[in-house]
Order: C-alpha cells, then structure tokens, then sequence
C-alpha cells in the first residue's frame, strides 16, 4: 500500500492560507472609514467656528460704521422710545448701550388752570443734568434697544445755542442750591416728551439758584 499522499492530505479546521489576505482587507476598509468620518466632522468645526467669527465681526464692524457718523465737534439728540430726548455728546456708541456727557433735557411749566386746556400757555426750559434730587453725575449709559434714533445737531440750532449761552453763563460748571426744602413733587414740574418739533423759539436753559 502507498501511505506517500497521505501526508498532502489538508488536515481538517485548518483555515487555507489564501484567505489571509481578505481580513487584511476589511481591516484596512475600517480604518480609512473612520478617518473619513472624523475628517468630515473637523471640516463641519472648521465652519462652524468660521461663521461665528464672521457674525462677531458683522456685529462690531456694524457698531464702528454708525459710531463713524457722530461729529465729536457737535451736540447730538438722542431720542428714546418712551419718547423722551437728550441733548449731549456721545462718547461711546455700540451695539449694546450709548454713553452720553454733557446732558440737557426739555422741561415744561403750565399756567394754564387746567393741564387739559388747549389755550394753556407753558413755559419751556431747557434743563442741565445734575440738579435733580438724586443729583446724578453728568453721564448716562442707555441701552441700544431703548434707542429709536439719534442726530447731530447744528451750531444754528435752538439748543446749541442754549447750551453755549448756558455754558457761558457758568464758566466754572453747574453749581446746585440745597434742594432738600424745595424737592419737586409729581403735581408740579412735568418733563416733556420732546420731539424735533416741539422745541420752543424761545428756548433757554434754566439757571439754578
């Protein structure tokens, strides 16, 4: 009997060498799979991060371009949405808040005998920040949104020159009284919502004692 074939006989559960190579494969496969996977979410970051910059500077650029516009030479009427005004100097102007120095607001008197009389007559003055019963410092900070406009205004104007006349008369600054025996009370002194057309003739600004 020939046993000489029995040794090249596959012995049984052992796996051809030839199929090696197909695990390399697949393994390979995975790999750039997940490589790609993970280059597609850093390219989506990339964006993303991209975008938010482009927005942040949008935002400033637009803040700049307005605060472009203010002539620091001049006076500037800053109006509100309640409708109240100030006249003033902007010194800071963004997307979040103005600052504004150097502050005058319109305040009427009736002496009329009714507030609801059409022929009433009032007075109008034209009144310096500072004064008041809480005496605030001459600057204020408004928030952007309360902002409905603003303008520079002409050195020919009614205000301008009531303010330089003001400024002439008090070389040294607003000096204010002791008003703890005179505080205002609700019923006496109203301060006008003021508009661009609401601005008297004759408009001076109120001297304090």
């Amino acid at each position: 009997m020939d046993f000489s074939n029995r040794s090249a006989q596959p012995q049984p559960g052992v796996a051809p060498s030839a199929a090696a190579p197909s695990n390399k494969k697949s393994h390979g496969s995975r790999d750039g799979s997940k490589w790609g996977r993970i280059g597609v979410v850093v390219a989506a970051a990339c964006v993303f991060i991209l975008l938010a910059a482009a927005i942040v500077v949008t935002a400033s650029s637009n803040g700049d371009n307005e605060g472009k516009y203010v002539d620091t030479s001049k006076l500037q009427a800053v109006f509100l949405n309640t409708g109240q005004v100030y006249f003033g100097n902007i010194k800071t102007l963004n997307e979040k808040y103005f600052v504004l120095t150097n502050i005058y607001y319109l305040q009427t008197s009736g002496s009329g005998s009714s507030s609801s009389s059409s022929s009433s007559s009032s007075n109008v003055s034209l009144v310096k920040l500072g004064c008041e019963l809480h005496e605030p410092y001459d600057q204020m900070v408004v928030n952007r949104d309360q902002v409905t406009f603003w303008e520079n205004l002409q050195d020919g104007g009614q205000v301008a020159k009531a303010v330089k006349t003001f400024e002439q008369q008090n070389p040294q600054g607003q000096k204010c009284a002791d008003q703890s025996s005179s505080a205002p009370t609700t019923s006496g002194n109203s301060t006008q919502n003021a508009g661009s057309s609401s601005t008297p003739s004759s408009t001076t600004p109120a001297k304090k004692p």
